[in-house]
């Protein structure tokens, strides 16, 4: 049974009264209720094992009742169209992770058939990623360089070269001890896998911890400025990484900090050495190819699906070159031996997992965030749920059991998910279609790209970053929206483009937290003023014919009260009203001793007690305007222990100048954290002449101290 905790009246506007009564809250065991529910998960029935395996595997719950004659066709249509665009798209992004064009193709293939049995979202695209393929790329590049390797040259380094010699010693180190660790002499593209595997396999880990554990809340942290300007970002660093592909220039691969200034400085010591014939080709592929984008955006609600732009490319492409021998005659650089079929699975090593854990961290972020906003917008557009922590298991398993068959990280990706949902995908069977069309190069035709150049791979790429690098042409609109936004999303992005991509998206997080720090420490204050014949109040600064009510103060503060801001409240509150406490406490104290000092000499009005007199009037007291103060606190969601001792304070240091304080519109957490913080006494008896369900009534009730005490509050 419930009883009042508190119960109040209030006045409403026609001056009856009404009963304010506040509920009390059975108090929680949370020791019975964490053994409660510990019990009910380690317990195990049939039905209850059933759940388990249906929730974990969701394809168990929608295939029996998939609609065959309503779903199949536009499952095929769109599995088809992301599996023609995700075969050009897995070769090129190969360039980006520095492997080989057949991991990219196994990434592909297992990622899209694991979400089809364990994802919650109908529409979304996963697998092979170009932000994630970059972070992978950068981690499997400095590895190799740690381990002794030439990022610009194929051929595996034997273990006595003298080359290794003049590497420092950690470099020699760590090269023997993964080498000798993998029981094998391994080469570059051996090792450089091994890394690949080891850090999507931890990033599976991190994932499925995440998962366990319920921290889907740290994709929060993560606001649009801060993704769109880390993929903005990062696309600068993708863009400037495939420059020399489009030119034909062979430079050395920057690492670490400020690679992408230092990649532009070298391609521009080089740029003489340029290959016509790559320059030739990209210039045409560009064009072909962005074209065709613009013309399929401006006519996609004509055609019936997607053109194929790149696959005609890559085809055209790659019979030019295989018949002009462009490779023999212009030495323009080519994709090579493709291999058919799958290489047996292997567990990546532990070795490489501990070298690579702290990488894995915000490359599983990343591809959690991506996964699960994606998913979320999919969802909020064709009127189903997803579970966040059910994607979270799914990402993470995509790249966790891939892993074991020379696969790397995934995640959902923007366009292909866009083309998905434009053919007509009703379920994730598209995705099923998808793996057999990538499944079809893996067995058949995967060698017919042997001459495929890679300058016409890195067009590929470049064109489809046209979606993140336009996010500069929206930049004075953001700006005009919001501009801490606007400084947020500049930050992030210079952040990674200019530093790193990890570092970008760690100083984004910091700074957009920072920001709303900075906000909360100086939020908007007001004084109010009443709107003319109303109970209603607003800023006398933002609107017109607003009536000040006669010696009373409205002062509002927009935002939680807590030890950041507590100096902000006090300088705020004696500017607006015009009076420190403090000060004026202090000036009557030195007037009354100088009017003591007057009295014993008798009131002297000699010249000397002139001086008196005239020292004695710079210290009278000022004349006070208001006798009461009533704070606003519609707008304050909380209060720390600072913040009720500041209100306490004010409330002493006003009182003492016969100047009431009263708190008007504060919500239930702010009143608990008064009582608890004595701010009505031991026994709460003055809490109904101090605190106000509405503005108006604390009005009132300054106005009219005769105002019955049952209806006050």
């Amino acid at each position: 049974m419930e009883r009042p905790l508190e119960a109040t009246r209030m006045e409403n506007s026609t001056s009856s009264c009404f009963l304010m009564e506040r509920k009390t809250h059975v108090k929680i065991n949370r020791k019975e209720v964490m053994l409660a529910k510990l019990r009910k998960s380690c317990s195990c029935t049939p039905k209850k094992l059933k759940n388990f395996v249906m929730d974990f595997l969701p394809v168990l719950r929608w295939l029996p009742k998939y609609q065959c004659k309503e779903y199949i066709w536009g499952d095929v249509m769109s599995g088809l169209v992301i599996g023609i665009i995700l075969v050009p798209q897995a070769i090129a992004y190969s360039l980006l992770a520095g492997l080989k064009p057949i991991y990219s193709l196994y990434t592909s293939f297992f990622a899209n058939i694991i979400y089809f049995l364990m994802g919650t979202s109908r529409h979304v695209s996963v697998g092979i990623f170009s932000l994630i393929s970059l972070m992978v790329g950068q981690v499997v590049d400095r590895e190799l360089l740690l381990a002794g390797f030439d990022l610009n040259d194929d051929a595996p380094p034997a273990l006595g070269d003298g080359s290794l010699q003049n590497d420092s010693q950690s470099n020699t180190t760590a090269f023997n001890l993964t080498i000798t660790g993998m029981n094998a002499e391994c080469g570059k593209e051996c090792y450089a896998i091994g890394i690949a595997t080891a850090l999507t396999f931890v990033a599976g880990v991190y994932q499925v911890l995440m998962g366990i554990f319920r921290l889907g809340f740290v994709s929060m942290y993560l606001s649009e400025s801060v993704l769109d300007g880390f993929a903005t970002g990062a696309s600068l660093t993708i863009l400037t990484a495939q420059v020399k592909y489009l030119i034909g220039i062979k430079i050395p691969r920057s690492q670490g900090h400020g690679m992408l200034v230092i990649t532009w400085i070298n391609i521009f010591r080089n740029i003489s050495q340029a290959n016509l014939c790559d320059v030739i080709t990209s210039a045409i592929c560009i064009v072909v190819l962005a074209t065709a984008k613009e013309l399929g955006d401006r006519y996609k609600h004509k055609l019936k699906f997607p053109l194929p732009t790149e696959l005609v490319v890559i085809v055209v492409a790659t019979l030019v070159s295989h018949y002009g021998k462009l490779n023999e005659v212009y030495a323009s650089s080519v994709s090579g031996a493709i291999p058919t079929g799958f290489i047996p699975p292997k567990v990546p090593h532990f070795n490489l997992m501990l070298r690579v854990a702290v990488d894995a961290l915000p490359l599983a972020i990343v591809s959690f965030v991506f996964t699960v906003s994606l998913s979320e917008m999919c969802a909020k557009k064709y009127a189903y749920t997803i579970r966040a922590n059910q994607e979270m298991f799914a990402v993470g398993f995509c790249n966790i059991i891939p892993s074991f068959f020379h696969s790397f990280a995934t995640s959902a990706a923007l366009a292909k998910t866009l083309v998905k949902t434009s053919t007509g995908c009703q379920t994730q069977v598209s995705g099923v279609i998808s793996a057999m069309v990538v499944l079809l190069v893996l067995l058949f035709l995967a060698p017919l790209f042997y001459s495929l150049q890679k300058c016409v791979l890195a067009c590929i790429i470049i064109v489809s970053l046209r979606g993140a690098l336009r996010k500069f042409r929206d930049v004075p609109a953001r700006y005009h929206v919001n501009k801490v936004d606007t400084l947020v999303w500049v930050v992030t992005m210079s952040a990674s483009a200019l530093i790193s991509t990890e570092i970008g998206l760690l100083v984004g997080i910091v700074f957009s937290m920072l920001c709303i720090i900075v906000r909360t420490q100086r939020p908007r204050t007001a004084l109010l003023g009443q709107i003319q014949d109303t109970s209603f109040y607003e800023d006398d600064l933002e609107y017109e014919n607003l009536s000040s009510v006669p010696k009373v103060k409205i002062f509002r503060f927009e935002a939680p009260l807590y030890y950041a801001n507590r100096n902000y409240f006090l300088k705020s509150l004696y500017r607006l009203t015009n009076l420190d406490p403090n000060l004026e406490a202090a000036r009557r104290k030195k007037y009354e001793k100088k009017e003591k000092q007057h009295l014993k000499k008798g009131g002297d009005t000699t010249a000397n007690g002139l001086g008196i007199r005239d020292t004695t009037l710079q210290l009278v007291p000022k004349q006070i305007d208001f006798q009461a103060l009533v704070v606003d606190c519609s707008s304050i969601s909380f209060l720390d222990t600072t913040g009720v001792n500041t209100l306490k304070e004010i409330l002493k240091d006003y009182k003492d100048l016969n100047i009431s304080v009263l708190l008007a519109c504060c919500n239930p957490s702010v009143i608990d954290s008064l009582k608890r913080g004595g701010y009505f006494g031991k026994d709460f008896g003055s809490m109904q002449e101090m605190l106000f369900y509405s503005i108006h009534n604390a009005v009132r009730f300054a106005k009219d101290q005769k105002l019955p005490a049952d209806c006050s509050v």
